[in-house]
């Protein structure tokens, strides 16, 4: 069981509806929700949550929600809206729903007091305190922590796309796995990292949120964000705020259709037939095809020009089930050319295939320059079945953006 954080030992819980799971789950989603001036979207992103899971999902997750305004009469109506509309999921032990406080503490800032100011730099101390007292709750119910906000809608079986996704991440040293591009929801966590970081949020009061997330994961290893699509959570308003403004969700524009710049494609795979590798790299309906794979096969796009890479997809595997899909894969990314062309002389992970499949998301600082040459698809594993590489994509950014 993991230690408390210091900066918590005050912390007074009461559970408002709901028990504990008896066995620590796959995942908590954890919910911290307000009381909102105009419409409170909870019970909608509840509905989804539940309606975008089948059972056998559920009995992976248990669902943790923070209530965080004080005020009994909103706290007793809004725990008997919940009971209401899902009453068998807090039977089943799915379904928590606490209020948590933070008493007695030196911390700075008046993290206590309910009357939230018009400053954004204001409220940030206290939406800090409710995340960690959320995180700091959740510690040993899971293995893994996602956090959604309480205006969210789910795309289904988004537990099972996490699953998979963290049955390939499982080797690779992580701290934040994002599944959409709200600045907060969607992020998942070691639930063994969560008291590193709900002290992280509580010595540093007055910085933004999304701002200390980002340094949290570069501080303990993690370069750069893991973002991973097609995106799993979005807003259910584009308008709603919490709080004013200050803590509005804003998604990213849809990029357009893949460039797939020129490029030499190589490979040490067997090429045979009438499928050879520079298919997967047209944008249509062609395919390269091999057999044989063991650990070290390379699939390789090398760039005639280096460019600034924002996103890239791998498809392998035909049709719904993925026949023919690489099992165990990872792409990576290289910056140097190697005279011939045959590759880049070193590499960085960009991350692991997800049931034969990436769709990674590329972020970077407004003075990173650092431009890619070399996409590169490692065979990880022994394959005895063929491989169908189905399409590689890539987006760009060009300097004018």
């Amino acid at each position: 069981m993991q230690k408390n954080s210091p900066l918590l030992q005050h912390a007074n819980y009461k559970i408002l509806a709901g028990t504990p799971p008896q066995e620590k789950k796959l995942l908590t989603v954890g919910i911290p929700s307000v009381q909102h001036p105009q419409e409170n979207y909870l019970l909608d992103t509840l509905q989804s949550l539940f309606q975008a899971s089948a059972e056998p999902e559920l009995n992976y997750i248990v669902v943790l929600v923070h209530l965080l305004n004080p005020d009994p009469e909103w706290l007793n109506q809004t725990v008997a809206n919940i009971s209401g509309l899902f009453q068998p999921h807090i039977e089943a032990r799915k379904l928590l729903v606490i209020h948590g406080l933070l008493s007695g503490s030196s911390l700075p800032g008046e993290v206590n007091n309910a009357n939230h100011s018009s400053s954004c730099e204001a409220l940030y101390p206290r939406q800090k305190t409710d995340y960690a007292l959320l995180m700091n709750f959740a510690r040993n119910l899971s293995d893994y922590f996602l956090m959604i906000g309480d205006n969210v809608r789910c795309t289904p079986r988004f537990v099972s796309t996490i699953y998979w996704a963290l049955k390939a991440w499982k080797e690779i040293p992580w701290m934040i796995l994002e599944f959409s591009s709200l600045s907060f929801s969607g992020k998942v966590f070691h639930t063994s990292d969560l008291s590193r970081l709900t002290s992280f949020f509580l010595l540093f009061q007055d910085t933004p949120t999304d701002l200390l997330l980002s340094s949290f994961g570069f501080l303990l290893g993690q370069r750069a964000p893991i973002s991973l699509t097609p995106y799993l959570f979005h807003s259910q308003e584009n308008d709603f705020t919490s709080e004013n403004t200050c803590f509005q969700e804003k998604e990213e524009e849809e990029e357009d259709e893949p460039e797939n710049p020129p490029a030499q494609i190589y490979t040490d795979m067997m090429v045979r037939g009438f499928h050879p590798p520079e298919y997967a790299y047209f944008l249509n309906e062609d395919y390269f095809q091999t057999y044989f794979l063991i650990p070290g096969n390379i699939y390789t796009v090398i760039f005639d020009q280096p460019h600034k890479v924002i996103r890239v997809q791998v498809l392998t595997g035909v049709g719904k089930r993925g026949k023919y899909r690489l099992e165990y894969g990872q792409v990576e990314l290289g910056y140097e050319p190697v005279q011939g062309k045959k590759g880049c002389t070193q590499y960085t992970l960009l991350g692991p295939l997800v049931k034969g499949k990436l769709d990674q998301k590329l972020h970077y600082e407004e003075d990173f320059v650092e431009e890619v040459r070399c996409v590169q698809l490692l065979v990880t594993a022994f394959q005895e079945t063929k491989l169908v590489i189905t399409q590689i994509k890539i987006w760009t950014k060009s300097e004018e953006e």
